[in-house]
């Protein structure tokens, strides 16, 4: 399948892979890429000499292109940026700021820059700082969520009408069914997350993915919006926060309840009780830990049966 996606990223399949801190290293990454997706590196858990030890791994296990997601509230973030230039990195996906600081540089170097997005108003600004294309998040998704609470059933046909770069759907999606549906509504790939939380290459803990596999309908939920809202699996600490936010606790109890290296503890060492657990709710529909290249084979195998199917309708 060829779109702007496609040619764009120079990747034979429209599936991008999320960059999740805590998740997705190089080994994910590239893994992804080698499949014929775009496999991202996710920056936000990354020191900067750490960021350049994937990016090198990764171009060592790949000759496909891949990208880095780049947090831009990140407090190191001159530096990620310098070391991907540095690098030679193709594409930059970027989230949580303002576009504008750093879309420009990155494309004076060659780089391809995406923005992830959660309204319409957000993806024109986007567009206005040069970037290649957006991604529209969905409610659904896990990790950092748009205020806004917008579905991607309504989020991405919204985005589509709003600009004329293309548009990644994001939030809710993990099988070639629900790709197909992102693509009716107007998108011309797919970013998947939890699904590749659960994959044998993430280096998120052995826990957490068998968390994520077991997990149920209404297990997970968006918490600490007084902060930056995340959506969670529901464990001890997510408790601890609903009952503080019930409490009318301020921002400045809910960070220190929060503290340093929360998320840490539950996705990369395994504390199911005490530790942050950010995924989508699609994890519902997840249930086994797989390779990325049979993730990626499997939603693209059922997204073009589905395609044949629809067609007799």
């Amino acid at each position: 399948m060829e779109n702007r996606v496609t040619q764009l990223f120079n990747i034979d399949y429209p599936i991008v892979q999320a960059g999740m801190i805590w998740a997705s290293g190089w080994r994910l990454a590239s893994a992804v890429s080698n499949a014929g997706g775009l496999g991202l590196i996710g920056s936000g858990s990354m020191y900067p000499e750490v960021l350049r030890e994937h990016i090198q791994k990764c171009k060592a296990a790949t000759g496909k292109p891949f990208g880095v997601n780049v947090p831009l509230l990140y407090p190191e973030i001159e530096k990620h940026i310098h070391i991907i230039i540095e690098e030679k990195v193709p594409v930059v996906f970027t989230s949580a700021g303002n576009p504008k600081t750093w879309t420009s540089v990155l494309k004076e170097n060659g780089i391809k820059v995406v923005h992830v997005v959660s309204s319409s108003k957000f993806a024109l600004k986007a567009q206005d700082a040069g970037c290649d294309a957006v991604v529209a998040e969905g409610f659904e998704a896990g990790g950092h969520n748009g205020r806004e609470e917008t579905t991607t059933m309504v989020l991405v046909p919204a985005v589509c009408a709003a600009v004329t770069i293309p548009v990644i759907a994001a939030g809710g999606i993990a099988t070639g069914r629900q790709m197909l549906a992102s693509m009716v509504l107007g998108a011309e790939a797919v970013q998947i997350g939890s699904r590749f939380v659960a994959s044998e290459e993430a280096s998120s803990h052995i826990n957490f993915k068998e968390a994520v596999i077991h997990a149920s309908e209404g297990d997970t939920m968006l918490s600490l919006k007084q902060l930056t809202p995340v959506r969670l699996l529901k464990n001890n600490f997510f408790t601890q926060v609903q009952q503080a936010e019930q409490q009318n606790a301020s921002a400045e109890q809910l960070k220190q309840l929060l503290g340093k290296g929360r998320a840490k503890k539950g996705m990369f060492d395994g504390n199911l009780e005490e530790g942050e657990l950010e995924i989508g709710q699609v994890s519902v529909m997840i249930g086994s830990i797989q390779p990325a290249a049979a993730i990626v084979q499997e939603v693209w195998n059922e997204f073009r049966q589905q395609q044949k199917q629809m067609s007799h309708f």
